[in-house]
């Protein structure tokens, strides 16, 4: 009769420690499927605290299941149809809990193999109680594993609940280069719905009202030109040769003010398409157009790299800053290197560079400088604009700086397409 009543203490206590065991690891198997790959890491590293060792690898490593009541434990937590195994092990690590150490001599080591809905294996590593020993839980165990858990929940509930703040953050970002961003997804709890619903209305009418700017401008160049052009064949009639020549000249600073008006409005609403852009080709042909034209302008370096780009508007954009630099600094010389993600286009010139303090004011429109740069010049003080408005919308950068061997250098930058 002894012998039966400690068989059935035993059977009860062991019952009532894989039943703890089937619980713990059912909870670190959800969480490393919810979780990325690093959160996952900091999940399984949470095992030390419940006495299991946890860790993923990519077979069952020839295992032999030789706990079948632990098996069957295990697969009631989690579904039927989830692979699981359990078998002897060795090279369990030696707990040790407030100060006293479990006696590994009354239990054995074992692992259980538990597959993941991400293809990998979740290997679990722990000391059960042998067959016939005392076993006695400590008092802290049931506290320890219920804080545990409500750590794991609350961990859970505040990357979920961050989730749609995350996306509304990344889509506000996004929303300043890329207007034509796809709506966000109006699902979730109420407040993230009415704040997706919001967003997407307050880009519609940003899209709208920069539709309706282009389109007034596109009117206003189109019923300009036909006066102007009448204006310029009447002005050909005028007898001082002197007065004619200056009437024409003011004439076609206003067409050209007219056009790079356009231009600017186009530059922040283009709807040419992307496509990946072979960026070497790119700055070939642009600078053999600017030789072909009597410019002085070379290319230094290669990338073999692409990236995804409207190629009509980030032409326009590189001519523009070869054009300043050729009529400001007489010549042109671009170089461009890959520096980790990035492709660096550098455009240098001989000029005068740019004074300190009005490093950014030159790209606000119509902004001219009183020395070299100035409207003598020819220009109508929106190139650079029209420029850093096109990089911006490739997710770029434009940058200037005085080089320390004189002259403008021009700095753009776009992440690389792999």
């Amino acid at each position: 009769m002894r012998g039966l009543a400690v068989y059935e203490n035993y059977k009860s206590k062991s019952e009532t420690e894989e039943l703890q065991i089937a619980k713990r690891i059912k909870m670190f198997v959800f969480a490393s499927e919810e979780l990325d790959e690093n959160e996952r890491e900091h999940v399984l590293a949470l095992s030390d605290n419940v006495d299991i060792e946890l860790s993923l690898v990519k077979d069952a490593e020839h295992a032999v299941s030789t706990n079948p009541s632990l098996t069957a434990a295990i697969k009631e937590e989690l579904d039927a149809d989830r692979s699981v195994l359990v078998a002897g092990q060795t090279g369990c690590k030696e707990r040790k809990r407030h100060g006293s150490h479990f006696l590994t001599s009354q239990r054995e080591c074992q692992a259980a193999y538990i597959g993941l809905k991400t293809g990998d294996i979740l290997k679990a590593k722990f000391w059960v109680l042998r067959p016939g020993l005392k076993w006695t839980p400590h008092p802290s165990t049931p506290v320890s594993f219920f804080l545990l858990l409500i750590a794991c929940l609350a961990y859970l509930v505040a990357r979920m609940t961050a989730r749609p703040i995350r996306h509304l953050a990344n889509a506000a970002g996004e929303l300043g280069r890329d207007i034509e961003r796809p709506p966000l997804d109006e699902g979730g709890p109420t407040e993230v719905r009415r704040a997706a619903i919001a967003f997407n209305a307050m880009q519609a009418r940003i899209k709208q009202q920069i539709q309706h700017r282009t389109n007034i401008l596109a009117a206003i160049t189109h019923d300009l030109q036909t006066p102007l052009t009448r204006l310029r064949l009447r002005m050909e009639k005028v007898g001082d040769g002197e007065l004619r020549d200056k009437l024409v000249q003011d004439l076609g600073v206003m067409q050209s003010m007219v056009r790079e008006g356009l231009d600017l409005a186009r530059s922040a609403d283009s709807t040419e398409p992307m496509q990946k852009l072979d960026i070497d080709s790119l700055l070939d042909s642009v600078c053999a157009d600017a030789t072909d034209a009597g410019q002085d302008a070379r290319l230094e370096g290669r990338t073999g790299a692409s990236i995804m780009a409207q190629p009509n508007t980030l032409r326009r954009c590189l001519t523009n800053l070869v054009d300043n630099a050729i009529k400001y600094g007489h010549y042109a010389r671009l170089r461009v290197v890959r520096e980790e993600s990035e492709i660096v286009i550098r455009i240098r010139d001989a000029g005068p560079g740019v004074p300190a303090e009005h490093m950014e004011a030159i790209f606000v429109p119509f902004f001219r400088l009183e020395t070299s740069r100035s409207r003598n010049t020819g220009g109508t003080g929106l190139g650079l604009t029209i420029a850093r408005n096109i990089a911006e919308n490739h997710r770029g950068r434009l940058q200037l700086r005085n080089h320390p061997d004189g002259g403008l250098e021009a700095t753009l930058r776009f992440p690389a397409r792999s």
